[in-house]
């Protein structure tokens, strides 16, 4: 791994997310209390001895470049070469913003060749798993491939949101179908699953380079990996596919992309389960984020009614729940939820104040939100959306003062949207 540059793509805007991603980009969206999304790379990173890491910005990214810099800057030892640098847009070799995932390491094209590395491995800040990056280095290596892409198997009918890869019985790439409807492809591991792309990727340097410059020259291409930079040398050069190892040690591969509403909530709400399928506690595989100065999370009052208590619940550090209950929840740092109020299923963001008497279900409270006394949240679909942004699905999410902070959305503004 020495001699391998990670390059993080943390450039996305995240539309699915929105609101979450009104104000900060999707990798710095919080995860599970303490974390943001783009904590769970970073830590395969660091698990994984890749020291040497660029994390390209874009969107947004005040809160996401902030987090990086106070939380992983001292991870690593920069007395000894190692770094996680942030690369924001500098537009060096185009006018223009990153147009697509090739595009956007295009453009940091001589911040990579001045590091001089012999591989390059591309990934992604915005999904969640475990994954050692050594062991498909290794694979790289010992196959003597040019390129190799690590594939997931999932079953034939979720193939419509992925980019299917055709393997051969020895590990060989021989093709590529992005997001089918249907296909005839299976996996030559488990003849009943397909095999798709998970977007990470390592390239010999000496690979990599030319083609990223021949793709920024074909006016009629998409700049992604994915769908042109693959696609374009297979055959030209030796492709193999690295079958996804999962660290997390369940039966089931666990991998998410938590690039919707509801796939978010989910997989806050199972870390927060009494089995969780995504063990936050395995301390072979530590999951590491910026470190917040609080004091530990406290629970107060026992009277009949008014006592404090969290079950099944995630509860951060500088909290405190005062003669109320939380259930099924995530509750981020510095909260204070007051007495008599129930909070059940729903992740709370840092900074939130939480009035006497609230009833909230089914929700997502914004960071620095306060809640007025006697509020309900996630009863009543309808009179949510007077105020708040409420999905398709039912789930309701607070946001933030819009008039207060960039982009500025009114709650009239937020419900005119179908496609969330």
């Amino acid at each position: 791994m020495k001699d391998t540059l990670g390059v993080l793509l943390a450039g996305g805007a995240g539309e699915r997310l929105f609101p979450l991603t009104r104000d900060r980009a999707k990798p710095a969206v919080p995860f599970a209390g303490q974390y943001r999304i783009i904590d769970i790379t970073l830590s395969n990173c660091i698990n994984s001895d890749l020291r040497h890491v660029y994390i390209l910005t874009q969107y947004k990214a005040l809160s996401l470049n902030r987090h990086i810099r106070e939380g992983w800057g001292t991870v690593v030892a920069n007395e000894l070469g190692e770094f996680i640098e942030i690369l924001p847009p500098m537009q060096r070799v185009s006018k223009s913003w990153y147009q697509g995932t090739a595009d956007a390491v295009y453009q940091n094209i001589y911040s990579i060749g001045s590091e001089e590395p012999k591989h390059v491995l591309i990934l992604s800040g915005d999904h969640i798993y475990k994954m050692n990056y050594a062991l498909m280095m290794q694979q790289h290596v010992d196959s003597g491939a040019d390129v190799t892409l690590a594939t997931l198997p999932i079953a034939p009918h979720e193939v419509p949101a992925f980019g299917v890869v055709e393997v051969g019985k020895n590990g060989d790439v021989l093709g590529f179908e992005e997001k089918p409807k249907e296909t005839k492809i299976r996996s030559p591991f488990n003849p009943d699953m397909v095999d798709v792309s998970m977007g990470i990727y390592i390239f010999n340097t000496d690979i990599l380079l030319p083609e990223l410059i021949k793709d920024a020259e074909d006016p009629n291409s998409k700049h992604d990996f994915g769908h042109d930079i693959l696609p374009n040398i297979l055959g030209r050069v030796k492709m193999h596919a690295y079958n996804f190892v999962d660290e997390n040690k369940q039966k089931a591969l666990y991998w998410r992309d938590v690039g919707t509403l509801e796939a978010y909530y989910e997989a806050n709400m199972d870390v927060a389960g009494v089995t969780p399928t995504f063990n936050l506690y395995d301390k072979s595989w530590p999951m590491r984020s910026r470190p917040y100065q609080y004091p530990p999370a406290k629970f107060v009052f026992g009277e009949p009614g008014r006592t404090g208590m969290a079950i099944n619940s995630i509860v951060s550090n500088g909290t405190i729940v005062s003669g109320s209950v939380v259930r099924n929840s995530v509750v981020s740092q510095d909260v204070r939820v007051n007495s008599y109020a129930d909070v059940d299923s729903s992740i709370i963001f840092a900074h939130v104040n939480i009035g006497r008497h609230c009833r909230i279900r089914h929700a997502i409270i914004d960071r620095d939100v306060h809640i007025p006394d006697g509020t309900v949240i996630g009863y009543d679909p309808n009179e949510d959306k007077k105020n708040y942004f409420v999905s398709q699905s039912g789930l309701t999410i607070v946001t933030r003062d819009y008039s207060v902070y960039e982009n500025p959305v009114s709650p009239e503004f937020l419900q005119q949207g179908n496609t969330w």
